[in-house]
């Protein structure tokens, strides 16, 4: 039995974890706290929503991900406290988040000068992808569509507007090349 909801179709055990996961284990203690049941109660709960979900996935406490159907996790991989993530959004493996980040997937269209902004209706969705071995730091912003590349570090409060090279450091707002991992 499937269920559409948001254009979406959703299998009965879906839409019953998506309901548990923001009706309840969204709200249960952070990973490190109270034994980690948040963190295994939402982990089972995101291996039944999530298209793919590795081994040893974190979802920490307060994580919004919209129906989450789509999302696609790598191993020993973790969407931060208090995270906003598109629903398709793709993180490979071995990918820390720190609190607070938000990653957009689309963006207000605001080109028509004689139409008020918000009548303007959104841009077209871009997925953004994560890759491999990557910390994203604390209150970081992701624009619409990017493509955060292997062993990447995001300085806490970047506002990333642009892809950058493999391994490398960045940092500020808008975000720019800090140094590189690799030399």
């Amino acid at each position: 039995m499937s269920i559409k909801l948001k254009g979406q179709q959703l299998t009965l055990t879906q839409l019953i974890c998506l309901c548990l996961y923001y009706g309840l284990a969204r709200y249960l203690p952070k990973s490190n706290q109270c034994g980690h049941i948040g963190r295994h109660v939402r982990g089972l709960l995101c291996r039944h929503i999530f298209s793919k979900c590795g081994k040893h996935v974190n979802i920490e406490r307060g994580a919004y991900f919209g129906l989450g159907t789509k999302i696609e996790i790598g191993d020993y991989s973790g969407i931060g406290v208090n995270a906003n993530v598109p629903e398709d959004i793709i993180i490979g493996s071995h990918v820390m988040m720190a609190p607070n980040c938000i990653v957009f997937s689309r963006n207000h269209r605001y080109d028509a000068l004689d139409k008020p902004i918000m009548f303007q209706g959104e841009t077209p969705r871009q997925q953004t992808v994560i890759g491999d071995d990557v910390w994203i730091g604390q209150n970081v912003i992701i624009t619409p569509g990017r493509h955060i590349a292997r062993g990447s570090v995001i300085a806490a409060g970047s506002v990333v507007t642009k892809d950058f090279p493999e391994y490398s450091v960045i940092g500020g707002n808008p975000a720019a090349v800090i140094k590189y991992r690799k030399q």
